[in-house]
């Protein structure tokens, strides 16, 4: 795997890099938004790993930054800002998991391998559709009406489960435990605004809504809800 590292602290940048080197990823560095921006934007990188707080350009202008050239790099946040606000304003930047200093580098990998096990995925040309909704397993797209939606990379995991999971029921829990792969505070709401973030990109335009919310119960991708 290869990976853009974007951390200005050189303690932690040397900490992160030498573990990382250790288990045979290729690590790139940049100290400063504006460079990792540069990196970014001219070189492939399976993951990036991101900093909030940069000299000269935020990690959050980073991440939207990026975002705008490419939808489907993950992105994985790793800063001290760890209340839930600083996790959602960071998510909706356009990050795909976020992890709060001080961490143990055994999570950190755990966070990359589960970012990077949709790329590895055996399910070579399939397609999983409902209604005029496709996603392509191994093209990593996504139609509605034949038209494209752009969506992250915590998105597109988050949909791929919902279309496995197509007029069934997924609480919570479910999607945490199948598509985050690891532990966070099940009190939050990122879930809920990752379901929101996945509303306003397939349902927002098109009458016959596919993503419906029980409450209480959780969500469940369908052509229509029955009552």
């Amino acid at each position: 795997m290869k990976v853009l590292l974007i951390e200005d602290e050189p303690k932690v940048a040397s900490f992160i890099k030498k573990g990382l080197e250790e288990q045979a990823f290729e690590v790139d560095q940049a100290y400063d938004g504006t460079f990792g921006v540069k990196l970014a934007l001219q070189h492939e990188y399976d993951l990036i790993i991101l900093d909030v707080i940069l000299p000269h350009m935020s990690g959050l202008d980073v991440c939207r930054e990026i975002r705008r050239h490419n939808a489907t790099v993950s992105i994985l946040m790793l800063t001290a800002l760890g209340t839930t606000d600083d996790k959602i304003t960071g998510l909706d930047a356009g990050a795909d998991d976020y992890l709060t200093k001080p961490f143990e580098f055994k999570e950190l990998l755990a966070r990359m391998r589960a970012l990077s096990r949709r790329g590895t995925e055996n399910n070579a040309g399939e397609k999983l559709t409902i209604a005029d909704l496709e996603l392509d397993v191994v093209k990593k797209t996504v139609t509605r009406g034949g038209k494209p939606v752009n969506l992250t990379a915590r998105e597109f995991a988050l949909l791929q489960y919902l279309l496995r999971n197509k007029e069934r029921v997924v609480s919570r829990v479910d999607i945490t435990e199948q598509v985050w792969e690891t532990s966070f505070d099940t009190g939050s709401n990122v879930i809920d605004v990752y379901i929101n973030f996945l509303r306003k990109k397939i349902d927002k335009d098109h009458p016959a809504k596919l993503i419906h919310t029980l409450v209480g119960m959780g969500y469940v991708l369908k052509e229509q809800l029955e009552v």
